[in-house]
Protein backbone atom coordinates (compact mmCIF):
# COMPACT_ATOMS: atom_id res chain seq x y z
CA UNK A 1 0.00 0.00 0.00
CA UNK A 2 0.92 3.53 -0.79
CA UNK A 3 1.78 5.76 1.91
CA UNK A 4 -0.72 8.73 2.14
CA UNK A 5 -3.58 6.48 0.46
CA UNK A 6 -6.37 5.51 2.84
CA UNK A 7 -8.23 2.85 1.87
CA UNK A 8 -12.31 3.26 3.28
CA UNK A 9 -14.02 0.15 5.37
CA UNK A 10 -17.55 0.33 6.20
CA UNK A 11 -17.28 -0.82 10.21
CA UNK A 12 -18.90 -3.22 11.63
CA UNK A 13 -21.94 -1.45 13.23
CA UNK A 14 -22.13 -1.68 17.43
CA UNK A 15 -22.71 0.01 20.51
CA UNK A 16 -19.51 2.30 19.85
CA UNK A 17 -20.59 3.55 16.53
CA UNK A 18 -20.89 6.68 15.50
CA UNK A 19 -23.71 8.33 14.48
CA UNK A 20 -25.84 5.66 16.07
CA UNK A 21 -28.12 5.72 19.17
CA UNK A 22 -27.60 3.08 21.74
CA UNK A 23 -30.63 2.22 24.18
CA UNK A 24 -29.60 -0.51 27.34
CA UNK A 25 -31.80 -2.77 28.51
CA UNK A 26 -31.45 -5.72 30.88
CA UNK A 27 -31.80 -9.25 29.28
CA UNK A 28 -34.46 -9.29 32.47
CA UNK A 29 -36.38 -6.00 31.25
CA UNK A 30 -36.92 -7.63 27.41
CA UNK A 31 -37.63 -10.67 28.67
CA UNK A 32 -40.72 -9.40 30.78
CA UNK A 33 -41.51 -7.04 28.39
CA UNK A 34 -41.39 -9.92 25.96
CA UNK A 35 -44.41 -11.92 28.37
CA UNK A 36 -46.65 -8.48 29.21
CA UNK A 37 -46.65 -6.20 25.60
CA UNK A 38 -43.69 -6.86 23.39
CA UNK A 39 -44.82 -3.11 22.13
CA UNK A 40 -42.43 -1.93 25.24
CA UNK A 41 -39.43 -4.10 23.36
CA UNK A 42 -39.00 -0.94 21.06
CA UNK A 43 -36.32 1.40 22.22
CA UNK A 44 -38.01 4.76 23.92
CA UNK A 45 -35.05 6.50 20.95
CA UNK A 46 -36.48 4.78 17.92
CA UNK A 47 -39.29 7.34 18.11
CA UNK A 48 -37.04 10.29 17.60
CA UNK A 49 -33.50 8.38 16.41
CA UNK A 50 -33.11 7.06 12.78
CA UNK A 51 -30.99 3.85 14.09
CA UNK A 52 -30.97 2.26 17.08
CA UNK A 53 -28.38 -0.50 18.67
CA UNK A 54 -29.13 -2.71 21.73
CA UNK A 55 -27.69 -5.69 22.70
CA UNK A 56 -29.36 -8.19 24.61
CA UNK A 57 -28.41 -11.78 26.04
CA UNK A 58 -25.89 -11.50 24.05
CA UNK A 59 -27.61 -10.71 20.56
CA UNK A 60 -27.02 -7.67 18.69
CA UNK A 61 -30.33 -6.15 17.82
CA UNK A 62 -30.87 -2.81 15.24
CA UNK A 63 -34.18 -0.96 14.97
CA UNK A 64 -34.81 1.00 11.92
CA UNK A 65 -37.20 4.07 11.68
CA UNK A 66 -35.31 6.24 9.08
CA UNK A 67 -36.58 5.36 5.53
CA UNK A 68 -34.22 5.75 3.68
CA UNK A 69 -31.97 2.88 5.83
CA UNK A 70 -35.34 1.06 6.07
CA UNK A 71 -35.63 0.44 1.94
CA UNK A 72 -32.02 -0.47 1.99
CA UNK A 73 -32.28 -3.03 4.37
CA UNK A 74 -35.77 -4.79 3.27
CA UNK A 75 -35.65 -3.84 -0.43
CA UNK A 76 -31.52 -3.77 -2.10
CA UNK A 77 -30.72 -6.39 0.31
CA UNK A 78 -33.74 -8.41 0.86
CA UNK A 79 -31.64 -11.38 0.42
CA UNK A 80 -29.38 -11.05 2.82
CA UNK A 81 -32.56 -10.93 5.48
CA UNK A 82 -34.43 -13.88 6.15
CA UNK A 83 -37.43 -14.08 8.90
CA UNK A 84 -35.71 -16.18 11.53
CA UNK A 85 -36.45 -18.16 14.71
CA UNK A 86 -38.85 -15.67 16.20
CA UNK A 87 -40.74 -16.03 13.47
CA UNK A 88 -40.81 -19.57 13.38
CA UNK A 89 -41.21 -20.33 16.67
CA UNK A 90 -44.17 -17.31 17.12
CA UNK A 91 -46.22 -18.41 13.71
CA UNK A 92 -44.76 -21.75 12.28
CA UNK A 93 -46.96 -23.92 14.59
CA UNK A 94 -49.99 -22.74 12.91
CA UNK A 95 -48.84 -21.21 9.72
CA UNK A 96 -46.04 -23.67 8.43
CA UNK A 97 -43.93 -22.94 6.23
CA UNK A 98 -46.70 -20.51 4.53
CA UNK A 99 -46.30 -17.24 2.75
CA UNK A 100 -45.96 -15.39 6.26
CA UNK A 101 -43.35 -17.89 7.49
CA UNK A 102 -41.02 -19.01 4.32
CA UNK A 103 -37.83 -18.05 2.93
CA UNK A 104 -36.15 -17.89 0.02
CA UNK A 105 -37.17 -19.58 -3.27
CA UNK A 106 -40.30 -21.75 -0.89
CA UNK A 107 -41.36 -17.96 -0.63
CA UNK A 108 -40.91 -17.17 -3.80
CA UNK A 109 -42.70 -19.31 -5.73
CA UNK A 110 -46.09 -19.15 -3.51
CA UNK A 111 -45.81 -15.71 -3.82
CA UNK A 112 -46.12 -16.07 -8.03
CA UNK A 113 -48.63 -18.40 -7.70
CA UNK A 114 -51.10 -16.53 -5.35
CA UNK A 115 -50.28 -12.67 -7.00
CA UNK A 116 -52.77 -13.54 -9.93
CA UNK A 117 -55.83 -14.24 -6.84
CA UNK A 118 -55.13 -10.44 -6.67
CA UNK A 119 -55.11 -8.60 -9.85
CA UNK A 120 -56.80 -4.95 -9.66
CA UNK A 121 -59.65 -6.89 -11.72
CA UNK A 122 -59.97 -9.65 -9.49
CA UNK A 123 -60.39 -7.63 -6.35
CA UNK A 124 -63.13 -5.71 -7.56
CA UNK A 125 -65.02 -8.60 -8.16
CA UNK A 126 -65.00 -9.22 -4.71
CA UNK A 127 -66.56 -5.81 -3.53
CA UNK A 128 -70.36 -7.43 -4.10
CA UNK A 129 -69.58 -9.96 -1.20
CA UNK A 130 -67.80 -6.87 0.83
CA UNK A 131 -70.71 -5.17 0.85
CA UNK A 132 -73.06 -7.63 1.56
CA UNK A 133 -71.11 -9.53 4.70
CA UNK A 134 -71.03 -5.47 6.15
CA UNK A 135 -74.85 -5.67 5.40
CA UNK A 136 -75.30 -8.87 7.29
CA UNK A 137 -73.85 -7.00 10.37
CA UNK A 138 -75.95 -3.95 10.07
CA UNK A 139 -79.03 -5.89 9.95
CA UNK A 140 -77.71 -7.87 12.83
CA UNK A 141 -77.45 -5.13 14.88
CA UNK A 142 -80.73 -3.76 13.55
CA UNK A 143 -82.24 -6.63 15.21
CA UNK A 144 -80.98 -5.65 18.55
CA UNK A 145 -82.82 -2.89 20.50
CA UNK A 146 -81.24 0.50 19.85
CA UNK A 147 -78.48 1.42 21.94
CA UNK A 148 -77.10 -2.03 22.68
CA UNK A 149 -73.88 -2.70 24.00
CA UNK A 150 -71.10 -4.26 21.15
CA UNK A 151 -67.87 -5.49 21.53
CA UNK A 152 -66.31 -3.95 18.00
CA UNK A 153 -63.68 -5.98 17.90
CA UNK A 154 -65.29 -9.00 17.56
CA UNK A 155 -68.13 -7.61 15.54
CA UNK A 156 -65.22 -6.62 13.06
CA UNK A 157 -63.86 -9.87 13.41
CA UNK A 158 -67.05 -11.58 12.33
CA UNK A 159 -67.57 -9.69 9.46
CA UNK A 160 -64.18 -9.59 8.39
CA UNK A 161 -63.76 -13.45 8.71
CA UNK A 162 -67.45 -13.96 6.79
CA UNK A 163 -65.85 -12.05 4.07
CA UNK A 164 -62.69 -14.41 4.00
CA UNK A 165 -65.07 -17.48 3.78
CA UNK A 166 -66.94 -15.99 0.42
CA UNK A 167 -63.81 -14.84 -1.19
CA UNK A 168 -61.10 -17.47 -0.55
CA UNK A 169 -62.97 -20.80 -0.13
CA UNK A 170 -66.44 -19.67 -1.75
CA UNK A 171 -68.32 -20.13 1.68
CA UNK A 172 -67.15 -23.48 1.61
CA UNK A 173 -67.41 -25.88 4.68
CA UNK A 174 -69.12 -25.46 8.15
CA UNK A 175 -66.43 -23.45 9.66
CA UNK A 176 -67.20 -22.20 12.39
CA UNK A 177 -66.37 -18.54 12.74
CA UNK A 178 -66.60 -18.31 16.50
CA UNK A 179 -64.67 -21.20 16.84
CA UNK A 180 -62.00 -19.93 14.39
CA UNK A 181 -61.79 -16.30 16.43
CA UNK A 182 -61.30 -18.19 20.05
CA UNK A 183 -58.68 -19.97 18.69
CA UNK A 184 -57.03 -16.82 17.05
CA UNK A 185 -57.22 -15.12 20.21
CA UNK A 186 -56.10 -18.08 22.61
CA UNK A 187 -52.83 -18.42 20.16
CA UNK A 188 -52.25 -15.11 19.60
CA UNK A 189 -52.29 -14.19 23.72
CA UNK A 190 -49.80 -16.91 24.28
CA UNK A 191 -47.11 -15.69 21.90
CA UNK A 192 -45.66 -13.23 24.43
CA UNK A 193 -44.29 -16.25 25.87
CA UNK A 194 -43.20 -17.98 23.07
CA UNK A 195 -41.26 -15.20 21.87
CA UNK A 196 -39.60 -14.73 25.38
CA UNK A 197 -38.48 -18.56 25.29
CA UNK A 198 -37.13 -17.95 22.16
CA UNK A 199 -35.06 -14.68 23.80
CA UNK A 200 -33.55 -17.55 26.22
CA UNK A 201 -32.93 -19.91 23.52
CA UNK A 202 -34.78 -22.10 26.06
CA UNK A 203 -35.81 -25.86 23.84
CA UNK A 204 -39.36 -25.67 22.04
CA UNK A 205 -40.17 -28.93 24.09
CA UNK A 206 -39.95 -26.57 27.76
CA UNK A 207 -43.06 -25.84 28.84
CA UNK A 208 -44.73 -22.04 29.70
CA UNK A 209 -47.43 -20.55 30.16
CA UNK A 210 -50.05 -20.69 27.36
CA UNK A 211 -48.01 -23.15 25.63
CA UNK A 212 -51.11 -25.67 25.54
CA UNK A 213 -53.52 -23.35 24.81
CA UNK A 214 -50.89 -22.46 21.69
CA UNK A 215 -50.44 -26.48 20.63
CA UNK A 216 -55.05 -26.75 20.51
CA UNK A 217 -55.40 -23.68 19.26
CA UNK A 218 -52.42 -24.64 16.16
CA UNK A 219 -54.23 -28.37 16.31
CA UNK A 220 -57.59 -26.61 16.02
CA UNK A 221 -57.27 -24.16 13.17
CA UNK A 222 -55.09 -26.79 10.79
CA UNK A 223 -57.26 -29.50 11.34
CA UNK A 224 -60.61 -27.44 10.51
CA UNK A 225 -58.88 -26.41 7.00
CA UNK A 226 -57.50 -29.72 6.41
CA UNK A 227 -61.24 -30.58 6.55
CA UNK A 228 -62.31 -27.92 3.93
CA UNK A 229 -59.12 -28.92 1.97
CA UNK A 230 -59.77 -32.28 1.86
CA UNK A 231 -63.49 -31.77 1.19
CA UNK A 232 -62.25 -29.56 -2.30
CA UNK A 233 -60.00 -31.82 -3.29
CA UNK A 234 -62.80 -34.32 -3.55
CA UNK A 235 -65.23 -32.44 -5.67
CA UNK A 236 -65.19 -32.19 -9.04
CA UNK A 237 -65.85 -28.47 -9.19
CA UNK A 238 -63.79 -26.16 -9.97
CA UNK A 239 -64.44 -22.67 -8.43
CA UNK A 240 -61.81 -19.68 -9.05
CA UNK A 241 -61.34 -18.42 -5.44
CA UNK A 242 -57.67 -19.01 -3.48
CA UNK A 243 -58.75 -22.61 -2.40
CA UNK A 244 -59.07 -23.38 -6.23
CA UNK A 245 -55.91 -21.29 -7.07
CA UNK A 246 -53.74 -22.85 -4.26
CA UNK A 247 -55.12 -26.48 -5.25
CA UNK A 248 -54.09 -25.56 -9.43
CA UNK A 249 -50.32 -23.77 -8.14
CA UNK A 250 -47.43 -25.61 -10.12
CA UNK A 251 -43.92 -24.51 -9.31
CA UNK A 252 -42.66 -22.68 -12.98
CA UNK A 253 -39.58 -23.97 -12.59
CA UNK A 254 -39.78 -27.46 -10.67
CA UNK A 255 -43.48 -28.49 -11.81
CA UNK A 256 -44.08 -29.08 -8.58
CA UNK A 257 -47.81 -28.52 -6.96
CA UNK A 258 -48.77 -27.73 -3.44
CA UNK A 259 -49.27 -30.68 -0.90
CA UNK A 260 -52.24 -30.23 1.09
CA UNK A 261 -50.25 -29.29 4.72
CA UNK A 262 -49.20 -26.28 1.89
CA UNK A 263 -52.57 -25.49 1.14
CA UNK A 264 -53.60 -25.58 4.39
CA UNK A 265 -50.82 -23.25 5.41
CA UNK A 266 -51.52 -20.77 2.97
CA UNK A 267 -55.14 -20.67 3.80
CA UNK A 268 -54.51 -20.21 7.38
CA UNK A 269 -52.34 -17.57 6.57
CA UNK A 270 -54.60 -15.90 4.90
CA UNK A 271 -57.37 -16.48 7.91
CA UNK A 272 -55.14 -15.62 10.30
CA UNK A 273 -53.30 -12.50 8.63
CA UNK A 274 -56.17 -11.76 5.80
CA UNK A 275 -59.12 -11.12 8.31
CA UNK A 276 -57.44 -10.28 11.84
CA UNK A 277 -55.47 -7.68 11.17
CA UNK A 278 -58.20 -5.93 8.98
CA UNK A 279 -60.86 -6.62 11.45
CA UNK A 280 -58.44 -4.66 13.97
CA UNK A 281 -57.75 -1.81 11.86
CA UNK A 282 -61.65 -0.93 11.66
CA UNK A 283 -62.38 -1.76 15.24
CA UNK A 284 -59.27 1.28 15.85
CA UNK A 285 -60.93 3.37 13.43
CA UNK A 286 -64.78 3.39 14.95
CA UNK A 287 -62.52 4.09 18.26
CA UNK A 288 -60.94 6.99 17.20
CA UNK A 289 -64.22 8.26 15.35
CA UNK A 290 -66.10 8.22 18.51
CA UNK A 291 -63.14 10.08 20.17
CA UNK A 292 -63.57 12.54 16.89
CA UNK A 293 -67.20 13.36 15.95
CA UNK A 294 -66.16 16.18 13.74
CA UNK A 295 -63.72 13.43 11.57
CA UNK A 296 -67.18 10.73 11.63
CA UNK A 297 -69.30 14.02 10.62
CA UNK A 298 -67.22 14.50 7.25
CA UNK A 299 -67.07 10.49 6.66
CA UNK A 300 -71.01 10.11 6.84
CA UNK A 301 -71.43 13.53 4.81
CA UNK A 302 -69.12 11.81 2.00
CA UNK A 303 -70.81 8.66 2.11
CA UNK A 304 -73.95 10.06 1.69
CA UNK A 305 -72.96 12.57 -1.00
CA UNK A 306 -71.68 9.71 -2.76
CA UNK A 307 -74.41 7.07 -2.20
CA UNK A 308 -77.45 9.83 -2.62
CA UNK A 309 -78.82 8.59 -5.83
CA UNK A 310 -78.86 5.04 -4.86
CA UNK A 311 -79.55 4.75 -1.33
CA UNK A 312 -77.21 2.03 -0.77
CA UNK A 313 -73.54 1.44 -0.83
CA UNK A 314 -72.48 0.27 -4.32
CA UNK A 315 -69.56 -1.40 -5.32
CA UNK A 316 -69.03 1.83 -7.32
CA UNK A 317 -69.29 4.20 -5.27
CA UNK A 318 -66.17 2.67 -2.75
CA UNK A 319 -63.55 4.30 -5.19
CA UNK A 320 -64.82 7.68 -5.02
CA UNK A 321 -65.15 7.76 -0.68
CA UNK A 322 -62.10 9.04 -0.66
CA UNK A 323 -61.84 11.22 2.80
CA UNK A 324 -63.25 7.80 4.45
CA UNK A 325 -60.38 6.06 2.75
CA UNK A 326 -57.75 8.68 4.67
CA UNK A 327 -59.30 7.80 7.97
CA UNK A 328 -58.77 4.16 7.65
CA UNK A 329 -54.73 5.17 6.68
CA UNK A 330 -54.58 7.09 9.44
CA UNK A 331 -56.08 4.53 11.81
CA UNK A 332 -53.38 2.18 10.79
CA UNK A 333 -50.57 5.27 11.25
CA UNK A 334 -51.66 5.32 14.66
CA UNK A 335 -52.37 1.59 15.30
CA UNK A 336 -50.94 -0.28 12.39
CA UNK A 337 -51.89 -4.08 12.96
CA UNK A 338 -48.74 -5.57 12.34
CA UNK A 339 -46.65 -3.25 14.53
CA UNK A 340 -42.89 -4.82 13.97
CA UNK A 341 -41.47 -5.60 11.01
CA UNK A 342 -38.81 -8.40 12.41
CA UNK A 343 -35.38 -9.89 10.09
CA UNK A 344 -32.40 -11.76 10.90
CA UNK A 345 -28.85 -10.94 8.61
CA UNK A 346 -28.06 -14.10 6.69
CA UNK A 347 -24.94 -12.42 5.45
CA UNK A 348 -22.88 -9.45 5.99
CA UNK A 349 -24.53 -6.44 4.30
CA UNK A 350 -23.88 -2.75 3.88
CA UNK A 351 -26.19 0.06 5.54
CA UNK A 352 -25.64 3.30 5.40
CA UNK A 353 -22.29 3.92 6.54
CA UNK A 354 -21.98 0.45 8.28
CA UNK A 355 -21.85 -2.86 8.01
CA UNK A 356 -24.35 -5.49 9.65
CA UNK A 357 -23.27 -8.63 10.41
CA UNK A 358 -24.73 -11.48 9.67
CA UNK A 359 -26.43 -13.49 12.93
CA UNK A 360 -28.01 -9.58 14.01
CA UNK A 361 -31.57 -9.34 14.72
CA UNK A 362 -33.00 -6.34 12.69
CA UNK A 363 -36.19 -4.91 13.46
CA UNK A 364 -38.39 -2.10 11.66
CA UNK A 365 -40.55 -1.22 14.20
CA UNK A 366 -43.65 0.58 12.13
CA UNK A 367 -45.52 1.56 15.20
CA UNK A 368 -42.20 3.89 16.14
CA UNK A 369 -41.69 5.05 12.56
CA UNK A 370 -45.33 6.19 12.33
CA UNK A 371 -44.75 8.44 15.36
CA UNK A 372 -41.63 9.51 14.72
CA UNK A 373 -40.72 12.77 15.98
CA UNK A 374 -38.73 13.67 12.29
CA UNK A 375 -41.09 12.44 10.14
CA UNK A 376 -44.59 13.54 11.18
CA UNK A 377 -46.30 16.65 12.58
CA UNK A 378 -47.65 16.29 16.21
CA UNK A 379 -47.78 12.53 15.38
CA UNK A 380 -50.05 11.39 18.37
CA UNK A 381 -52.64 13.41 17.19
CA UNK A 382 -55.18 11.84 14.61
CA UNK A 383 -55.43 13.93 11.88
CA UNK A 384 -57.05 12.11 8.04
CA UNK A 385 -56.08 15.10 6.49
CA UNK A 386 -51.86 13.57 6.39
CA UNK A 387 -53.16 11.55 4.08
CA UNK A 388 -54.79 13.81 1.49
CA UNK A 389 -53.17 13.46 -1.90
CA UNK A 390 -51.33 16.87 -2.01
CA UNK A 391 -49.98 16.33 1.80
CA UNK A 392 -49.22 12.42 1.09
CA UNK A 393 -47.00 12.82 -2.47
CA UNK A 394 -43.74 14.28 -0.83
CA UNK A 395 -43.85 11.68 1.82
CA UNK A 396 -41.56 8.86 1.54
CA UNK A 397 -42.69 5.45 0.85
CA UNK A 398 -41.25 4.43 3.66
CA UNK A 399 -42.44 6.30 6.41
CA UNK A 400 -45.54 4.75 6.25
CA UNK A 401 -45.69 0.95 6.06
CA UNK A 402 -49.25 -0.42 7.62
CA UNK A 403 -48.57 -3.45 5.03
CA UNK A 404 -45.02 -3.85 5.74
CA UNK A 405 -42.64 -2.92 2.35
CA UNK A 406 -39.95 -4.50 0.37
CA UNK A 407 -40.83 -7.62 -2.12
CA UNK A 408 -42.48 -9.18 0.90
CA UNK A 409 -44.92 -6.64 1.31
CA UNK A 410 -48.33 -7.59 2.17
CA UNK A 411 -49.91 -9.09 -0.67
CA UNK A 412 -53.37 -8.37 0.41
CA UNK A 413 -53.35 -5.00 0.91
CA UNK A 414 -55.11 -3.62 -1.62
CA UNK A 415 -58.07 -6.86 -0.97
CA UNK A 416 -58.17 -4.94 2.81
CA UNK A 417 -58.22 -1.75 2.13
CA UNK A 418 -61.05 -2.18 -0.40
CA UNK A 419 -63.26 -4.33 2.45
CA UNK A 420 -62.16 -1.84 5.12
CA UNK A 421 -63.58 1.32 2.95
CA UNK A 422 -66.59 -1.01 2.31
CA UNK A 423 -67.31 -2.22 5.37
CA UNK A 424 -67.11 1.18 6.99
CA UNK A 425 -69.93 3.04 4.50
CA UNK A 426 -72.44 0.53 5.23
CA UNK A 427 -71.74 0.42 9.13
CA UNK A 428 -71.68 4.38 9.24
CA UNK A 429 -74.57 4.90 7.06
CA UNK A 430 -76.85 3.17 9.30
CA UNK A 431 -75.05 3.19 12.65
CA UNK A 432 -73.08 5.90 15.05
CA UNK A 433 -70.80 4.41 17.73
CA UNK A 434 -70.62 5.47 21.13
CA UNK A 435 -67.79 4.19 23.37
CA UNK A 436 -68.99 2.28 26.86
CA UNK A 437 -65.99 2.57 28.80
CA UNK A 438 -64.55 6.16 29.14
CA UNK A 439 -60.76 5.22 29.52
CA UNK A 440 -58.37 5.01 26.88
CA UNK A 441 -57.68 1.43 25.65
CA UNK A 442 -53.48 0.68 25.22
CA UNK A 443 -52.32 -0.98 22.20
CA UNK A 444 -50.90 -4.43 23.38
CA UNK A 445 -48.34 -6.46 21.04
CA UNK A 446 -49.45 -10.34 20.59
CA UNK A 447 -47.97 -10.25 17.18
CA UNK A 448 -50.89 -8.21 16.05
CA UNK A 449 -52.06 -4.94 17.72
CA UNK A 450 -54.84 -5.22 19.29
CA UNK A 451 -56.29 -2.89 22.60
CA UNK A 452 -55.33 -4.16 25.97
CA UNK A 453 -59.59 -4.48 27.04
CA UNK A 454 -62.44 -4.91 24.60
CA UNK A 455 -63.54 -1.86 22.69
CA UNK A 456 -67.43 -1.50 23.75
CA UNK A 457 -69.59 0.50 22.22
CA UNK A 458 -72.92 1.11 21.95
CA UNK A 459 -74.74 1.33 18.42
CA UNK A 460 -77.16 4.10 17.87
CA UNK A 461 -79.28 3.86 14.58
CA UNK A 462 -79.08 7.01 12.34
CA UNK A 463 -82.77 8.11 12.14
Amino acid sequence: MEAGVNIAVDPVISEASEGVAVSRSSLLAVFSAMITNPLKVIPPESFREPLVVTRSGGKLRIFLTDPVLIHEALTTNSAALGKGEDTRRGLGPALGEGLLTADGEHWKWQRQSVAQGFRHEKLLAFLPTMIAAAERTRARWHETADGVELDIGHEMMHTTFDIIVETMMSGQGAVDAEAVERSVTRYLEGSGWTFAMGLLKAPEWLPYPGRSGITRSAGYLRTTLSCVVADRRQSSEQRQDLLGLLLSAVDPESGRRMSDEQVVDNLLTFVMAGHETTALGLAWTFHLLAAHPDVEARVLAEIETVTREAGAVLPEHVASLTYTRQVFQEAMRLYPPAAIIPRVALADFKLGQHTIPAGAAIYVPIYAVHRHASLWEEPERFDPDRFAPERAKGRHRYAYMPFGAGPRTCIGSAFAMLEAIAILAVLLKGFSLRPVDASEPKPKLRITLRPDRKLRMKGVQRR
